[in-house]
């Protein structure tokens, strides 16, 4: 599908069943999603540039997202979406400057470019061209990008909650508790480092589009691309500290079951400390030699009885001392 953008947020639908000879000049933004074949061939014949491919986008080196070919920008940064599911991912856009016309190829609906589009419309005067359109649309991602980290913040914290819970509760777990904590633990630390390989992704891109000639001509968008570069290292710093909380709860929750496990093994330890000197009564008068003079004991019953719950509440009560129970 390819949706055009006036100033003011006016759409205009374009398709290679009706196709135009000539774009429209007020159009300033083309947005691609998941184009066909056909629609490539129709944007490369109206703009004169080729068009890159789903698996031109992928390419991870840095010289082949970034590069100025047939008096066009290309760029390429990767972008989180479905941060609000449980498996976040990455989805890498292409954007080209073409002229006065900014391009945007994409495979995925990240939340930024919904919120972009239905804010066009408060900075008509303001989008004056595909680079005016680009450091704006780049100004929402990291808009958007903060917002996914805070949430991440939020969720975190409740996380932690949920670990350590509440003193004055004084709740027990129930089992197999902190075992799916940790996979909520998974799932935050997804997410944040997608988020950061989406800001490295930014960064790169916003250092070459600050070289770019569309964006040096012109004063208010070069202070804007410098001002979003401060805003994505400062993103960039969070999500680091972010991770080293994840990476903290994660330690936490595994001590805590190595806790949990360790408690049980103690109460099994001692049950049997415990036990071992009555059984050893038990042993000596279980004996069925045939001279044995504690057989002819008319109270040889009901002492071997004390002598077993007495070794027994021995043990009990000093290890209750100790504090070991």
């Amino acid at each position: 599908m390819i949706t055009g953008y006036c100033a003011d947020g006016t759409a205009v639908v374009l398709t290679p069943a009706e196709p135009p000879e000539t774009l429209r000049p007020d159009i300033i933004w083309l947005d691609l999603v998941e184009p066909s074949k056909a629609e490539d061939l129709m944007m490369e014949r109206l703009l004169g540039i080729s068009i890159p491919t789903r698996d031109d986008l992928k390419d991870i080196e840095p010289s082949s997202r970034l590069y100025i070919e047939e008096n066009a920008v290309f760029m390429t940064a990767s972008l989180v979406f479905r941060s609000d599911t449980e498996i976040p991912g990455l989805t890498d856009v292409g954007f080209i400057l073409s002229g006065d016309r900014l391009v945007t190829i994409r495979y995925a609906e990240p939340r930024s470019f919904a919120l972009f589009k239905a804010s066009m419309h408060r900075f008509p005067g303001n989008c004056r061209d595909g680079a005016v359109v680009l450091t704006r649309l780049l100004e929402t991602i990291a808009d958007r990008t903060a917002e996914i980290l805070e949430e991440a913040v939020t969720k975190i914290d409740d996380l932690s909650i949920a670990v350590f819970g509440d003193k004055a509760a004084g709740k027990r777990r129930p089992p197999h508790y902190l075992e799916a904590r940790l996979r909520d633990v998974a799932g935050h630390h997804r997410l944040v480092a997608k988020t950061r390989d989406s800001l490295a992704s930014l960064s790169r891109l916003l250092t070459f589009v600050y070289t770019v000639p569309q964006v040096q001509d012109d004063k208010e968008t070069r202070e804007l691309c410098r001002s979003i570069s401060r805003d994505i290292q400062s993103l960039s710093e969070h999500a680091g500290f972010i991770s080293g909380n994840i990476t903290f709860l994660l330690d936490a929750s595994l001590g805590l079951i190595n806790v949990e496990q360790n408690a049980i093994i103690k109460i099994f330890s001692i049950a049997s400390v415990v036990l071992l000197p009555p059984t050893l009564v038990a042993s000596v008068y279980g004996m069925n030699f045939r001279v044995m003079p504690e057989l002819e004991w008319q109270f040889g019953y009901p002492w071997a009885i004390a002598a077993m719950v007495i070794s027994a509440v021995i043990p009990f009560f000093f290890f209750r001392w100790k504090g070991w129970l």
